[in-house]
């Protein structure tokens, strides 16, 4: 069953599937469900399984060779074109992905828009054997990249240089593209959890934590690592073991039938333990797939429960202002008894130069 009929199956209404024009990740579900890769396409499910992709001139001979789906050549203004293609109608559309903008067009041309969360993403949150190769894939390199990495000189370099590093030799491994900005924070800097690479000279004595994703196939991997440039304080050393088994107690409470709220609390367990909680402000993790962030979520308000194919990352940290951060991150598939980790990357504390 394809994907398209996958969701047709799902569906009351006919869907309008659209996200922002120029974007490519409001693109993402086009992609998903047909193969198109855009910035300004749009496809309509029906119920009975029919479809009809959208795009403009530029995207017409990519999408023309798109199979069983019914192509139409429209102007670059993409949803008010479609908008008059579907006067009179009643369609669904994707309330996270359309903006007003699109919906407004809509409603003007008399389309009776009705807004739904989630269908599209609910099927990419558990992944096919072709995904998970790729996904495998995007794991292996990033291990290797790491792997190499592990040699570089830290101190005396900039966290940029590091930065631009990592991403070269994700592109010359054979990536496509990093699943994101590479992260790589030294000491005060990685207390931020999105912490931005900049001229900072690396010092020994320093955590440097690494965090960095590539795209193989289409899908993105995403791995985080710290390290200790020369020899650190007992402290450091100390809030590492805590971060390490934090993570150890995450990935042991991945498993079908959990949710995500209860994962992100076996985490937290140790954390919390020493008084420290405060320090481990995000969620545990987070859905990985064509998107570098997509369902299922783990983290205390999760409401999503796990199963066989989903595709997590488990990532606690530990950041304490002005002096240093920690986080380990893993990629992990989930499985029909636990998980697969997708990085295995070795998680001891390891010290560079």
């Amino acid at each position: 069953m394809t994907r398209i009929e996958r969701l047709a199956r799902t569906l009351e209404d006919p869907l309008l599937v659209a996200g922002p024009p120029g974007v490519v990740s409001g693109q993402a579900n086009v992609r998903y469900l047909c193969g198109l890769e855009s910035t300004n396409a749009a496809l309509l499910v029906e119920p009975d399984g029919r479809a009809t992709l959208y795009a403009d001139f530029r995207y017409a001979g990519r999408a023309r060779e798109v199979e069983d789906v019914s192509f139409v050549e429209t102007s670059r203004n993409l949803l008010s074109a479609v908008a008059e293609l579907l006067v009179g109608r009643r369609i669904a559309f994707e309330s996270a992905h359309l903006p007003y903008a699109g919906y407004k067009a809509l409603s003007e041309a008399g389309v009776d828009a009705v807004p739904t969360v989630g269908l599209v993403e609910r099927l990419r949150a558990v992944k096919n054997e072709g995904e998970i190769r790729a996904m495998r894939r995007a794991g292996a390199l990033s291990d290797e990249m790491f792997g190499a990495l592990v040699g570089e000189q830290f101190a005396g370099r900039t966290e940029r240089q590091l930065a631009w590093w990592i991403e070269k030799s994700f592109r010359e491994a054979g990536a496509v593209a990093v699943s994101f900005d590479t992260v790589v924070a030294a000491g005060e800097t990685a207390s931020s959890p999105h912490a931005v690479p900049g001229a900072r000279i690396i010092e020994e004595g320093l955590l440097v934590t690494v965090d960095a994703g590539c795209v193989v196939d289409g899908y993105c991997s995403d791995c985080t690592r710290t390290f200790a440039v020369g020899e650190l304080p007992a402290r450091l050393t100390e809030i590492y073991a805590l971060c390490l088994e934090a993570q150890l107690a995450g990935l042991a409470a991945v498993r079908p039938g959990v949710s995500g709220r209860d994962a992100d609390a076996a985490s937290r367990a140790p954390v919390d333990a020493v008084g420290l909680g405060w320090a481990y402000g995000h969620g545990l993790g987070h859905g990985v797939g064509i998107e570098i962030h997509e369902g299922p979520v783990l983290r205390p308000e999760s409401t999503d429960v796990l199963e066989p194919g989903n595709v997590v990352t488990v990532e606690p940290g530990i950041y304490l202002p002005g002096e240093a951060g920690v986080r380990i991150e893993d990629l992990v598939l989930v499985t029909a008894d636990g998980c697969e980790r997708l990085t295995q990357f070795p998680k001891e504390l390891i010290t560079v130069s």
